[in-house]
């Protein structure tokens, strides 16, 4: 139960005086709904004012604060024309108030004529004349709290006003509570940290304030720490079961190549775990192509062997049906009762899966979000296998694990490698094995970067390709064009593929299409039938179709490396070379072009994501915001960097020395838990 001095905080924004259902709407926008959420929706800008006796002190493009008094008004000929005041300041300089739209009666009700206004905005120069666009502020002579000197700039949405938002940001820091200090007092000295009281007033005042966000920023990334080693802890700490194989099954996986060094390595890591009587919870990392779902399908056999299921998450339904269609390819005859359970699966069929879980009959589950829901019940849950981990967060993998009599253990996949900072953020309570050596016969993808101007070329080649019997994946940043984007749509791209390549060579997927219309385009182009399949990323993870030699990603900067790396992983499966187009627009900023330069310098997805963590700096991060795992509303990516290192080793220090949280500190971690509501760890605290 939340601690009684954190209400006021989490009191809904429309308990507010003020605050209706008008205003809610934008705020909602910004997922701004409680006051706590105000509290941490801190401003990114600072608008500096500078006052001015006369207009000739001030300097073209500043903003001011200045008396002026209104003369006259002038209108121009339309409704629609801007409106004007001409006003003056004490020696007589004039100056051009400028209110665009329908606006006079506005103007006018500021700028009574011959009064006196304080007035702030910014001072441009038309032709010669001094004028200032929409003020931001009119304030009578005397009021001098009206208009301040630094004014911080909020994140808006349309139907907010900055001030109005400054307004509930007052409200939000007059609700914040005094609490117990949670930092280790040398750590909070050494750094010149404020208390997180005065913090967080200081980061509403200043964005530039960098003692302030950076104390906030730590509370954050440590309160993450604190709970997923909580979470590694309390699972650790239930009571599992040895799970061993006999190589009945493994054994008899006819297999077309050998097991790879890495792959033999990880897999002793994963069954050295699983003989243990403690849950498992350990990320396989594999780049692209590396033969991670051979070591899961091995761990998966040895769990059957144990006389027990075992059950495989996917979080798209494309990657779920191709996985199953690839472990049935690998079961080849052994006396393995594989199943797939979807969204999609309805009536009889359904039935069936969920009776032979139930008794035990079917060994190993393939599916999407579907296999948690309550329905669903195993005779004998052991193991459970989440692939493209980065999809799914601690409270779903949770979820999985508790559809056992026995927590079982828990591998999780990425065919995205993740930098040490971010397995630290989101998956700080696993252990982590890495399959770092690629299988034979995977050749190297040849990546070329090509202007979107020589799209003809591009068509033309691929044609050629195609009348060679080859495939080709063509990838488009949007399902449908939309009025003011120049991004390439699928749609409109497999329309014009179509008219120039013929109609029958060419299918096309997207999300917005239904779950048998994309299993249907899927199989034929996996059966050979389709030439080009056009598409949205939404075959990024889990495609696996080996005569598919050329993929083409129209507008490739607007991709993340992560998102390139994994559309490039498509091709390159074959026997046959394999290249990657990544058509360009004309203008790139200096990132994208070093996004683009990287793909065709290096294969190694390893490099590649360690790139992108420095690359993306404060934009999206892979992992992060997506991920579901931990989103951080204060911490930026750079900040997660600097500051995540100090808050790992702290919350180590303070679950292994402190984990009772008896004592003044461990209450204030446990305040600190809910404010950053990282509180589902805390039933898991050994005091309760």
């Amino acid at each position: 139960m939340r601690p009684e001095i954190l209400n006021p905080l989490f009191a809904a924004l429309t308990d507010l005086k003020g605050v209706g259902p008008q205003l809610a709407k934008p705020l909602t926008r910004l997922g701004l709904e409680r006051v706590v959420d105000v509290l941490f929706h801190l401003p990114t800008g600072l608008i500096s004012r500078i006052p001015v006796e006369r207009l000739d002190e001030a300097q073209a493009g500043q903003t001011i604060i200045v008396e002026l008094t209104a003369q006259d008004y002038r209108s121009g000929r339309s409704p629609r024309a801007p409106f004007g005041v001409e006003a003056f300041d004490r020696a007589g300089d004039h100056v051009r108030l400028v209110y665009f739209g329908r606006t006079s009666g506005l103007a006018r009700k500021l700028f009574p004529l011959g009064e006196t206004r304080r007035v702030s905005g910014r001072l441009d120069l038309y032709g010669d004349m001094r004028q200032i666009v929409h003020p931001d502020h009119v304030a009578e002579p005397g009021d001098e709290a009206g208009i301040a000197e630094h004014e911080p700039v909020y994140p808006l949405t349309e139907g907010l006003t900055n001030a109005r938002l400054s307004q509930l940001g007052a409200i939000a820091l007059e609700r914040r509570p005094e609490l117990d200090e949670w930092i280790d007092a040398p750590l909070l000295a050494s750094r010149g940290w404020p208390s997180w009281r005065e913090a967080i007033e200081r980061a509403h005042a200043s964005p530039r304030d960098e003692a302030a966000r950076d104390r906030l920023a730590y509370d954050e990334i440590f309160a993450s720490q604190v709970a997923l080693m909580l979470i590694r802890e309390g699972l650790r700490a239930r009571k599992g079961r040895a799970i061993v194989g006999d190589g009945r099954l493994t054994g008899a996986l006819q297999l077309p190549f050998g097991l790879t060094g890495a792959q033999e390595r990880v897999g002793r890591e994963i069954a050295g775990d699983m003989a243990q009587d403690r849950p498992m919870l350990r990320m396989l990392q594999g780049d692209v192509g590396s033969g991670k779902t051979l070591v899961a399908l091995r761990a998966m056999l040895a769990a059957v062997e144990a006389g027990t299921q075992a059950a495989l998450l996917a979080p798209t339904e494309i990657l779920a049906r191709q996985h199953f269609a690839t472990l049935q390819r690998m079961l080849g005859g052994l006396p393995v009762n594989l199943a797939i359970l979807t969204g999609r699966d309805k009536g009889k069929a359904r039935e069936s899966t969920l009776m032979g879980l139930a008794d035990g009959s079917i060994d190993i589950l393939v599916g999407t979000h579907a296999i948690f829901q309550q329905a669903v019940a195993y005779r004998d849950l052991s193991l459970v296998v989440v692939d493209e981990q980065h999809r799914f967060g601690v409270a779903q993998r949770l979820m999985l694990t508790a559809k056992a009599n026995r927590p079982p253990h828990l591998l999780v996949m990425t065919a995205t490698p993740i930098p040490r900072t971010l397995q630290l953020a989101n998956h700080g309570e696993m252990d982590v094995s890495q399959i770092d050596e690629m299988p034979p016969g995977r050749t190297p993808v040849d990546t070329r970067v090509v202007s979107i101007e020589r799209l003809d070329e591009v068509v033309g080649s691929l044609d050629r390709h195609l009348s060679a019997g080859a495939q080709a994946y063509w990838v488009c940043p949007l399902v449908a064009e939309s009025e003011g984007s120049e991004l390439a749509a699928a749609e409109e791209r497999a329309a014009l593929l179509r008219a120039r390549l013929g109609e029958h060579r060419v299918g096309l997927v997207h999300g917005r299409m239904k779950g048998a219309e994309k299993d249907d385009v899927m199989a034929r182009f996996q059966a050979g039938e389709i030439g080009v399949l056009v598409a949205t990323t939404v075959i990024e993870v889990g495609v696996d179709v080996p005569a598919a030699s050329l993929m083409i990603v129209e507008h490739a900067e607007n991709f993340g490396l992560a998102q390139l790396h994994q559309l490039r992983g498509r091709v390159g499966r074959g026997a046959a070379k394999s290249v990657c187009l990544l058509l360009r627009s004309q203008s790139l900023s200096q990132t994208a072009r070093e996004r683009l330069a990287l793909m065709r310098e290096t294969n190694d997805g390893f490099v590649i994501a360690e790139k992108d963590l420095e690359l993306r700096g404060g934009g999206e991060l892979l992992g992060l915001k997506q991920s579901g795992d931990a989103d951080y509303r204060v911490a930026t990516p750079e900040q997660l960097v600097r500051l995540l290192p100090v808050a790992h080793d702290d919350a180590r220090l303070f679950v292994e020395r402190d984990g009772g949280m008896e004592g003044v500190r461990g209450e204030a971690v446990r305040l600190c838990l809910y404010l950053f509501e990282r509180d589902a760890a805390v039933p898991l605290l050994r005091s309760g």
